[in-house]
């Protein structure tokens, strides 16, 4: 035995995402010197089949049908949600009232409202949280913030940054979740959350935005093939300028029918000493321009992952051998557990989603008035 306390995982979802999770903490547990010992103790899905096949999969102990089943296990201690974002509220709220800690994708919660909500339980309750923007916890990401918070790129002046995918591109996709406007918005809240947290992240605070939002698919079957039709309310397409509190602006874009692109995180930033770019679909690369450089070779520099770039060497002891996504929410649980063990806060606890969500929820005012809107 290690010694160290253990700590028991309650996973509710078993999908791409849920996936996705139970492989964090796995991984993490066999690639950092984590504060606990890992108990994947129960997982939660909407059938007792689902989620006895999710249980033998994904290596957890116990299955069941009812998530409330987690709650009252006084063998978990992290309560894990990847459901659709119309249930966050109530699952994290209630994990809070049991005295978890709790872990939830991103976006937090459909309004600025409930976010708030979500945030003053935890914070009273004592319990540490964390939301799923696990795309800042790349090992270049790590370097890029560092480079721009050294001054070595000089005073920041824009940000320009796309999140753009095409798994909603096909119009003979049916209707879903996703597509409910009560889960507080398409493919802005979806996908947009995770290029406005990277904007945060790097930049700084928002101070305002003007936006518009467009439906290009204005309806989808009911199901695959069928021919009953429901109105699709949710955008297709969001795109905004943004002016941050440093006095830097730029722009962004949410689209998931973008055809032909799988991961296009990317963000080009601007300062007076150099530049530095970034796309997720080399997520193993940076760029990185410096205006002092001899005018002869000046240009841009790529730089590839290695072990000089912190966690990357947990992972693998060889630069430009690459890590992968998984690895990222690797990275995610291991900065979670350790704030659980240090009574910190990860960098993306429940308040960064609320401040995320106040930006979304701008956004979406923005380009209802077609006006500018200041964040909260």
């Amino acid at each position: 035995m290690s010694g160290k306390r253990r700590l028991g995982v309650g996973l509710i979802g078993t999908g791409f995402m849920g996936k996705a999770h139970a492989l964090g903490f796995t991984i993490a547990a066999r690639v950092f010197d984590l504060p606990f010992e890992l108990d994947l103790v129960s997982v939660a899905d909407v059938t007792e089949e689902s989620a006895e096949a999710a249980r033998a999969r994904l290596g957890f102990r116990k299955a069941t049908a009812d998530w409330r089943d987690l709650l009252t296990d006084p063998d978990i201690d992290i309560i894990d949600i990847t459901t659709p974002n119309l249930l966050h509220k109530e699952m994290a709220l209630a994990a809070i009232a049991h005295g978890k800690h709790v872990y939830c994708e991103k976006p937090l919660a459909p309004t600025v409202a409930d976010c708030a909500e979500m945030v003053a339980a935890a914070e009273k309750a004592g319990v540490v949280t964390q939301v799923g923007f696990n795309y800042l916890k790349n090992p270049l990401i790590f370097l890029a913030r560092d480079i721009i918070e050294s001054g070595e790129i000089g005073e920041i002046r824009s940000f320009r940054g796309i999140h753009a995918e095409d798994f909603m591109a096909d119009a003979g996709i049916p209707w879903a979740w996703r597509l409910d406007p009560r889960s507080g918005g398409g493919a802005l809240a979806d996908i947009g959350s995770h290029i406005i947290a990277c904007m945060r992240h790097l930049v700084g605070p928002i101070r305002s935005v003007l936006a518009e939002t467009v439906v290009h698919i204005a309806e989808r079957p009911v199901s695959r093939g069928a021919a009953e039709m429901r109105p699709v309310e949710v955008d297709d397409i969001a795109r905004a300028f943004v002016r941050f509190e440093s006095g830097a602006s730029g722009s962004f874009e949410a689209n998931w029918i973008a055809t032909g692109r799988k991961m296009q995180h990317d963000f080009e930033i601007y300062g007076s000493k150099g530049s530095i770019v970034f796309t997720q679909e080399r997520l193993n690369e940076i760029r990185v321009y410096y205006a002092g450089d001899d005018v002869r070779s000046r240009g841009f520099r790529t730089i590839w992952a290695g072990p000089e770039h912190p966690p990357y060497g947990a992972f693998c002891v060889a630069p430009g051998h690459q890590i992968g996504f998984n690895d990222l929410k690797a990275i995610e649980v291991n900065e979670f557990l350790e704030a659980i063990a240090s009574g910190g806060r990860p960098s993306t606890d429940f308040r960064e989603g609320y401040e995320v969500q106040k930006v979304l929820s701008a956004t979406y005012h923005s380009a209802r008035t077609n006006e500018w809107v200041e964040i909260g």
